[in-house]
């Protein structure tokens, strides 16, 4: 047997890891669905600013992760279109492999978290690094050499051993260790997204922003941020910053698996697909706002590559501090307008 995708399978390029690995099942099961409509549908869009002792501080721009109280993106968006999901876990590396090799032999692509320092495609310059909230497909196993292929956010696959595979899906590396994640749907009972829970998920999405629960969240957050980071300085030698910065400008950029600026080109893009089920224009309207706020979120982006590469990267952090007050006020009122319009 020679290692080659499943009868069926078609690697795809996409933009987040997440909503990325679910379209390629979602398109397996010939399910028409677009990225931003399974990032849109399912609340996906936030912001957050993360600062936890002993690690790197943190800015992204999801919401509705999987945790203790909340359902996560990928089970909101199935529910809404009909798709029964299933998420599972275990502390068990000998039940997370025999149970992926059951779904494996019965050629199904199958979704799992993994930490992507453990994947050997990821090229980190010779450094180690870990995030374990990365998502991909396996699509693809032979067990005579085992293999599997890897479908990620490029076009091509990646053959891994089942050794790296496995380190990959049981890292206890912080803060997002992946626990053998692996996740299931059932699609017999799909339907196309009604207006209703698009004018939800929308809604749902503006709470979030202007209603968050702790003020590390939404437009809070974003505030919060501006001042925060001109004190990275005090807690983090040279090295730790630069780290930081270049992170930083990672997790806004495309590069980091956010179709770029923290995720606002895509949410633009999910407002016109929504404008055009409900009949409500304003929303795509919304969604020119967001472009130009994807603008802004870059050009941030790009201050914190060029301190990245500084001797003294914090002499530019307070360049930081306007564009991101202007980018909280341009995120209230089109986030205000959404939640009007819903």
């Amino acid at each position: 047997m020679t290692l080659k995708p499943f009868p069926g399978f078609e690697s795809l390029e996409t933009h987040h890891c997440v909503t990325g690995s679910m379209l390629h099942i979602y398109r397996y099961h010939d399910i028409p669905i677009s990225e931003e409509m399974l990032l849109g549908l399912g609340s996906g869009v936030g912001f957050m600013y993360w600062h936890q002792k002993g690690i790197d501080p943190f800015i992204g721009g999801r919401a509705n992760v999987e945790r203790p109280g909340g359902e996560g993106l990928e089970k909101t968006v199935s529910h809404r279109l009909g798709v029964v999901p299933g998420s599972f876990y275990t502390a068990s590396a000998s039940k997370a492999e025999k149970t992926l090799l059951e779904m494996l032999e019965n050629q199904q692509p199958v979704m799992l978290q993994v930490d992507m320092g453990y994947l050997p495609y990821f090229d980190f310059g010779g450094e180690e690094y870990h995030f374990g909230y990365h998502v991909i497909v396996v699509a693809g196993y032979d067990p005579g050499t085992r293999q599997v292929l890897i479908a990620d956010r490029d076009l091509g696959l990646h053959p891994v051993s089942w050794e790296d595979l496995s380190k990959a899906r049981g890292s206890t590396y912080k803060p997002f260790p992946p626990k053998n994640h692996w996740y299931t749907f059932d699609f017999s009972a799909y339907h196309p997204p009604t207006p209703e829970d698009v004018l939800l998920s929308v809604q749902e999405a503006a709470e979030g922003m202007l209603e968050p629960p702790i003020s590390n969240f939404g437009i809070k957050g974003i505030r919060k941020a501006a001042g925060r980071i001109l004190k990275w300085a005090e807690v983090l030698d040279d090295d730790a910053l630069r780290r930081t910065c270049f992170n930083t400008f990672v997790f806004i950029d495309a590069m980091g698996g956010t179709g770029g600026g923290i995720f606002r080109y895509m949410y633009g893009r999910y407002l016109k697909e929504a404008a055009e089920i409900t009949g409500k224009a304003q929303l795509a309207e919304v969604g020119d706002e967001f472009k130009e706020i994807g603008d802004r979120w870059q050009a941030v982006a790009g201050i914190f590559r060029r301190a990245s590469e500084q001797n003294e990267p914090a002499s530019l952090l307070p360049e930081t501090t306007e564009p991101l007050m202007e980018i909280a006020d341009m995120e209230q009122t089109a986030w205000e307008r959404l939640r009007k319009v819903c």
